[in-house]
């Protein structure tokens, strides 16, 4: 295996902005934020938005989308075309 060719791995805390969940892995990323855990460690820490806690798959919590002005704007698309066909008849 060539030497230098792998990226060093370290210990990182991601910690969801949403959620205020935090973890502790090994990642490649080199952040410039540190913070402090209840060991009394301080580590590297990557903010991301998004974790198992916050998503609405792991969390059961689904997101109310408006489709109404989807559905509008379909059928209004849908009777142009059926109105131009009926004109060509």
């Amino acid at each position: 295996m060539k030497k230098e060719t792998h990226p060093e791995y370290q210990e990182v805390v991601f910690q969801d902005t949403s959620s205020d969940f935090k973890f502790i892995t090994r990642s490649t990323m080199k952040p410039t934020d540190t913070i402090t855990m209840e060991d009394g460690k301080t580590y590297p820490l990557v903010k991301i938005e998004v974790s198992s806690a916050s998503h609405p798959f792991y969390t059961g919590k689904n997101m109310f989308i408006d489709t109404a002005g989807r559905v509008e704007k379909f059928r209004s698309r849908y009777a142009k075309k059926e109105q131009a066909s009926a004109n060509k008849e």
